[in-house]
């Protein structure tokens, strides 16, 4: 058995591989670069090495340091959780090179499933049914266009080398599918180094449905049953579940068995994940589900299956990996209750889910961590730093009950009472996907954040009687204004609500001030505000900035100009495309307010920017400078 491991990775992975490790009596290792000096995962290990700057680029993707860490600290053997290494042939065959041990699949399995193109073609090879599409090398622009006109719209552009939703663009005809090309390509070269794409047939009613599958160095490959991770935005899972929503037993022994002679077709070894793609227009059919892609790693999804199977895979991978055979055979294995998890992300719904960054001045889950069908997986603390150099996820809160909606509502109860101030965070945003009618019937497709937009967004402000209550604790009671005969005296009051003026009613109770703190947080509904005193601020009324409104052009956070679509003197229209940002690992477009004249550019392509510099300005059509 392994004795010593280190894990290169961060965050709330590396802090659960960490606990698995612990539990099983190995020294555990973790690896930090200057932004994660202070980070959880650091203290949580038995030894910590530094290994470079902030940017991933310079520290967890240098894999020479990453080894180096492990030979300077007497690790016996590398764990890369997801993400980062984890799927990199190259850095694989270069830890067994060093002799250490490699927690996952042979190198050959993962570049046999690294390209989606060629895993494709050994899956049709296997008897694995897959999606029609265009799988060739040949990568001129014409031909794609003509192969992508002759499959029919709508279709899928996607980077071979891709995942985690980026290389990925929808184009629903023909016309729009050069722009989406070039805009795929540059998105893939910057994430994999790999500008080859393949084009898929883009299913209108789609449910993603994946199956965990486990092997060992003895010829052992099992599934552990299917999850579903239909709810996306923007192509990236935001709420999965296990076992998926009216799957018959039929359709699952189908699947679950197309994903074991996927793996078989690799001779794979270790915790992998094979997805497919179901067009659920009639239901979910076994004839209607095609491979899309393997992912030779652990997911970030994998709470959900070890809550429905009692199985921990993390064990499970370090037991592989130490040389012994799996710890269940497949007729030992069996589905219990319902799991369901969901994704807390730094971001803010409000403003088109822009990760937000800073110090986390107030992060409380509530009891969530204490409940007994309720687990958090978290790399941060009240205190942490959410830096712009990693993706934004902070934490996956998963619920377990015996049928699907108590899970639901499970989880719905402990993302209702969460806290984080000032980062935002979306889990309002959940609240409301899990309470919509479509969740709660199991009528999922990948479609379904996108189309109902609007109706999943939380609410601008708490309720009324939120207000009131936060009004009447911040307020002097000795200076209300009027009384009713017969009831609480009532007064009417400007406060600052996340620095907005705001006037609130409520009832004064007793004569003296709740609390002497110039502003308090509001939560509600996975929500949370901060209600300030008025004259505590020194912001005269109207003083509220009006943002864009003059035409300013402002970075929304820190990150780095990609691509420059304007010049100065151009004629804009509103919601046109004026620069692009590339920051947490995402392409942020940046559009005009509306109609008029580039009067100022400041921006251009490389060139870091820092967030709120002004990037650009646009004049009113009719207005001079």
């Amino acid at each position: 058995m392994i004795t010593s491991l280190l894990i290169a990775n961060r965050g709330e992975i590396a802090c659960r591989i960490i606990r698995t490790a612990r539990a099983m009596n190995m020294r555990t290792i973790a690896v930090y670069s200057d932004a994660d000096a202070r980070a959880l995962h650091v203290r949580e290990a038995d030894e910590a090495v530094h290994i470079g700057p902030s940017p991933a680029r310079e520290s967890y993707l240098v894999g020479a340091r990453i080894i180096a860490a492990a030979r300077d600290s007497g690790a016996e053997a590398i764990h890369p959780g997801y993400g980062f290494l984890s799927e990199n042939a190259d850095f694989a065959q270069s830890v067994i090179d060093a002799g250490l041990v490699w927690v996952g699949p042979n190198p050959d399995s993962i570049r046999a499933m690294g390209l989606k193109d060629a895993a494709k073609e050994r899956m049709i090879a296997a008897g694995v049914p897959v999606t029609p599409g265009y799988l060739g090398a040949d990568q001129d622009p014409d031909r794609l266009q003509r192969e992508a006109d002759a499959i029919g719209y709508p279709v899928l552009i996607k980077a071979v080398a891709g995942g985690g939703g980026k290389g990925m663009r929808r184009v629903d005809e023909a016309g729009e599918f050069a722009g989406a090309l070039v805009s795929c390509q540059r998105e893939a070269a910057s994430s994999f180094g790999n500008t080859q794409v393949l084009i898929e047939k883009y299913i209108l009613s789609p449910r993603h449905i994946e199956v965990q599958v486990f092997g060992d160095r003895h010829g052992n490959v099992v599934h552990l049953f299917e999850r579903d991770c239909s709810l996306q935005r923007r192509h990236q899972k935001v709420i999965e579940e296990a076992p998926a929503p009216r799957m018959d037993e039929t359709t699952r022994a189908s699947i679950c068995a197309a994903a074991v002679k996927a793996a078989n077709a690799v001779d794979y070894v270790g915790a992998g994940t094979i997805e497919f793609i179901a067009d659920a227009s009639e239901g979910l059919r076994a004839d209607r589900i095609w491979f899309m892609e393997m992912n030779t790693r652990l997911q970030v999804e994998h709470p959900v299956t070890e809550a429905i199977t009692g199985q921990d895979l993390v064990e499970w991978q370090l037991r592989v990996a130490s040389g012994e055979p799996l710890p269940k055979r497949q007729e030992e294995l069996s589905i219990d209750g319902h799991a369901i998890e969901a994704r807390l992300y730094a971001e803010d719904p409000a403003k088109g889910f822009l990760p937000s960054i800073g110090r986390l001045e107030r992060f409380d889950l509530g009891n969530a961590s204490g409940l007994d069908n309720i687990r958090v997986d978290t790399g941060v603390e009240q205190g942490a730093e959410i830096s712009p150099f990693y993706d934004p996820m902070i934490a996956k809160v998963i619920a377990w009950g015996e049928t699907r909606e108590a899970a639901r509502e499970t989880l719905a109860d402990a993302l209702d009472e969460a806290v984080m101030w000032p980062v935002r965070f979306n889990a309002g945003f959940l609240v409301q996907a899990l309470d919509h009618p479509a969740f709660v019937a199991g009528d999922l497709d990948t479609g379904l954040i996108a189309r109902e937009g609007d109706a999943l967004m939380p609410p601008a402000e708490p309720s009324d009687g939120a207000l009131a209550d936060a009004a009447a604790a911040l307020s002097d009671a000795s200076a209300f204004a009027g009384f009713r005969l017969n009831a609480p005296p009532r007064r009417e009051a400007m406060f600052l609500l996340n620095g907005a003026p705001i006037e609130i009613g409520f009832a004064e109770a007793g004569g003296e001030a709740t609390t002497d703190e110039a502003s308090l947080l509001v939560s509600e509904g996975g929500q949370t505000w901060e209600l300030g005193r008025w004259r505590a601020t020194g912001v005269a009324a109207g003083g509220a900035a009006d943002g864009a409104a003059d035409g300013a052009i402002l970075s929304p956070m820190p990150g780095r100009i990609i691509a420059v679509e304007v010049t100065e003197g151009d004629a804009v229209t509103k919601g046109q495309k004026l620069l692009t940002l590339e920051a947490m690992k995402m392409e942020h477009s940046l559009v005009a307010p509306f109609d008029g004249t580039v009067a100022h550019l400041a921006a251009s392509e490389g060139v870091q920017v820092s967030e709120g510099a002004v990037l650009a300005r646009i004049d009113r059509t009719g207005e001079h400078t």
